[in-house]
């Protein structure tokens, strides 16, 4: 949820009934990071059983690694989810003022030595999901993955509804990641521009390159068509750089994410709405047996 969520996103995630998160590079300046979590604390703290986590980047380009980490030691988000790296430089950080730490994995490989360093959960981002998206089937990445790791076990990539919670669960999956049905929420950072985008898009309006951060993304095409990139371009290999991610030259400054399950996104509800809706459609499912 790049550029997506931000601590008005997590507040209302934790109030209806979801757990929130953002990734911490969301927040402009440090000091926005600082208000932004002294934000959540606050807005959670009357709801009971409020459970939010906070995505670091932990690859060693990304210069705010540090005072992130000491920041996370301060504020003890009950899950913090590293991406982009080895989850070794939190874990015992994490584990020290009793957090769990939660690892994002794209592949067998990445999530075998997330397991081996001693994370308490995987997020096995699959093919379809938005933005930094993986290439393997949910289907056969949980199968294989829980041959050799036994802790919680996340999916992501393209579920939408409250059936693809459920379908994960029988799996074999403990918790559903999703990120692009809740893009649109007014409680988002985005702009109406990719809002609106969101909202007219369907699945055939999403490509994955790796163009744009190096990594393999899923972006909406029309936002690829607008910052011009065309098919050549697409079809290259990005530079990873996650220094200044803010900055005015990178890249994916006017770039928008959205997953493959985007078809299910028609209008800006809010959280509360979104959330309801995923809830009844979950418990439709469990009816059907």
């Amino acid at each position: 949820m790049f550029l997506v969520s931000g601590p008005q996103f997590v507040v209302q995630a934790c109030r209806s009934g979801l757990m929130g998160s953002f990734p911490t590079q969301n927040a402009r300046a440090f000091d926005d990071l600082v208000k932004w979590l002294d934000e959540i604390r606050n807005g959670v703290a009357d709801v009971p059983g409020a459970t939010w986590a906070a995505s670091m980047i932990v690859h060693p380009s990304y210069d705010r690694f540090e005072s992130e980490l000491e920041l996370m030691k301060d504020y003890k988000p009950d899950v913090v989810v590293t991406a982009l790296g080895s989850p070794k430089r939190v874990i015992d950080e994490i584990h020290g003022y009793g957090g769990k730490v939660f690892a994002d994995v794209m592949s067998i490989e990445h999530a075998r030595k997330a397991a081996e360093a001693g994370v308490d959960g995987l997020v096995l981002v699959c093919h379809g999901a938005g933005g930094h998206t993986g290439k393997l089937s949910p289907f056969a990445f949980v199968d294989e993955v829980r041959r050799f790791f036994d802790g919680t076990l996340v999916v992501g990539g393209a579920i939408s509804t409250g059936r693809g919670v459920r379908a994960v669960e029988i799996l074999g999956a403990d918790l559903a990641y999703m990120g692009t049905r809740f893009i649109a929420c007014p409680e988002s950072l985005v702009n109406d521009r990719y809002r609106d985008m969101l909202v007219r898009a369907r699945i055939t309006d999403v490509t994955a390159t790796a163009a744009v951060t190096g990594v393999l993304c899923s972006w909406l095409t029309e936002s690829l068509s607008d910052a011009g990139f065309d098919e050549e371009t697409l079809s290259t290999q990005g530079k990873v750089d996650f220094s200044d991610v803010h900055g005015e030259n990178k890249p994916w400054k006017d770039i928008f994410g959205a997953g493959q399950g985007v078809g299910q996104v028609d209008r800006a509800a809010s959280m509360a709405v979104v959330a309801d809706q995923v809830v009844a459609e979950y418990h439709a499912a469990l009816g059907r047996g």
